[in-house]
C-alpha cells in the first residue's frame, strides 16, 4: 500500500521540488539540479539525465502527460522516496546531537 501511496504523490513531490508544467521554477531545487548538471555538462543539460527526466514527468497529471508509463512514474517515485529518506536521515542525525 506504501508504494501506491509514493506513486500517487509523486507529481506533488516533484512540483514541490520545482519541476513544474511550465518548466522548471527560479530559485528552487530543481532550478539548483539544472545548473549543476549544466555546470558538469559544458553549459547544457544532458538528455536523459536525472534533471531531464525529472522535468519530462511534467507534474500536471499523473502519469505524466509527457506520456511516462507507470513504470516510469513509479522509478521516479522510488528516486524521490529515496532522496526523502536520505534527507530524513541526516536530519536525524544531526538533531540526535542536540
Amino acid at each position: 500500500m506504501k508504494r501506491i501511496g509514493t506513486v500517487a504523490l509523486a507529481p506533488v513531490a516533484l512540483t514541490m521540488a520545482g519541476f513544474t508544467s511550465a518548466g522548471i521554477a527560479g530559485g528552487s531545487l530543481a532550478a539548483s539540479m539544472m545548473s549543476s548538471a549544466a555546470i558538469a555538462n559544458g553549459g547544457g543539460v544532458a538528455a536523459g539525465s536525472l534533471v531531464a527526466v525529472l522535468q519530462s514527468a511534467d507534474c500536471s497529471s499523473w502519469p505524466g502527460a509527457a506520456g511516462l508509463s507507470a513504470g516510469a512514474t513509479a522509478a521516479v517515485a522510488a528516486v524521490g522516496g529515496a532522496a526523502g529518506a536520505v534527507v530524513g536521515g541526516v536530519a536525524d542525525f544531526f538533531l540526535s546531537f542536540r
